[in-house]
């Protein structure tokens, strides 16, 4: 398989505009707070021992908890731009998930996500927050759906951006990534020459192309190091990017829209609509599908990892939520 098709089955960013619910987004004038670095971020991670592993994590502010999924193959830094200002009103938790980023755990640990969704109440138990605000994207978004259904009442509200729903789970672009990655190839094929070469990264041949990012020049190149560095740092690692893959399918979400329908956490979809890899019919499912939906927002020209681009968008979404 060449690296373009891979570039079919990843995603990125956001733009300008509104009409019916597409939002034409003002870029921020807050100069109050800044975007964490990497060495911020290597400076502030820590790690909470669990039976899964050695969780990675940064945590900033206090008062409830908020807690930040991530999608494949990044890690907690997609958020670094949103910590800090929602810190000042909640204590903002952004793990790395098991398998991913800075997290260590054993060989024969599941990364699966149902695995996710146990060590995330482990962390919190850690940490003793008793409930959260969860904000989620892409194989985060189904971790998310997947712990409001287990455990809804340590869940308060629930924030989703572009990612999984039971109908679309995984979605028909990334199946060729989950057969790489059982073949054992993913990581070196397509982790490996990114890491070495951060223009390939950014180019259409590359693991975090123009599908994923709408800015040029994003990622920049201490983001590639930050997510992809940890993923090839060793055969396990390796191993442990490929499993990551492999358990998206089968559909870890069949069965979960009833539980969904039942739920009572208020939920707000904010959706990129130039996201070739999720269906654009996702975000009105999961409006429908939550009983207490704040309904959607569309962004014309935002793709799937739209969040790390724009913060200070899922900022303002964030706090309106949690005020409703």
């Amino acid at each position: 398989m060449k690296r373009r098709r891979f570039l079919e089955l990843s995603a990125g960013a956001v733009a300008l505009s509104v009409i019916n619910g597409c939002t034409r987004h003002k870029p921020s004038t807050d100069t109050t707070h800044r975007t964490l670095t990497a060495s911020d971020y290597h400076a502030t991670r820590r790690f909470a021992e669990t039976k899964f592993g050695r969780i990675a994590y940064v945590e900033r502010g206090t008062a409830d908890g908020a807690l930040f999924l991530h999608g494949f193959p990044l890690n907690s830094f997609q958020w670094r731009g949103v910590l800090d200002p929602l810190s000042v009103h909640r204590r903002c938790v952004a793990p790395d998930f098991l398998g991913l980023g800075f997290t260590e755990v054993s060989e024969n640990q599941s990364v699966a996500p149902n695995a996710q969704v146990e060590m995330l109440l482990a962390l919190l138990d850690s940490l003793s927050i008793k409930s959260v605000d969860l904000i989620a994207n892409d194989s985060g978004g189904a971790v998310a759906q997947l712990f409001v259904a287990r455990y809804p009442q340590r869940a308060r509200t629930l924030l989703l951006t572009n990612c999984d729903t039971e109908r679309d789970s995984p979605p028909p672009a990334v199946h060729p990534v989950i057969e790489l990655a059982r073949a054992g190839k993913f990581a070196d094929e397509f982790l490996v020459p990114s890491v070495a070469d951060k223009a390939l990264a950014r180019s259409e041949n590359g693991a975090l192309g123009s599908l994923c990012y709408s800015k040029p020049g994003n990622p920049n190149d201490e983001a590639i190091d930050y997510y992809l560095g940890p993923l090839v740092s060793s055969p396990l690692r390796k191993s442990q990017a490929n499993a990551y893959a492999v358990a998206l399918a089968p559909n870890p979400l069949a069965g979960i829209e009833l539980l969904l329908k039942r739920s009572h956490v208020p939920a707000r979809i904010v959706w990129g609509m130039a996201d070739k890899i999720f269906s654009q019919a996702s975000p009105d499912y999961l409006d429908r599908t939550f009983p207490h939906s704040r309904g959607v927002r569309r962004i014309v020209s935002a793709k799937l990892f739209f969040p790390e681009e724009y913060p200070e968008l899922i900022a303002e979404e964030a706090l309106t939520l949690w005020r409703a």
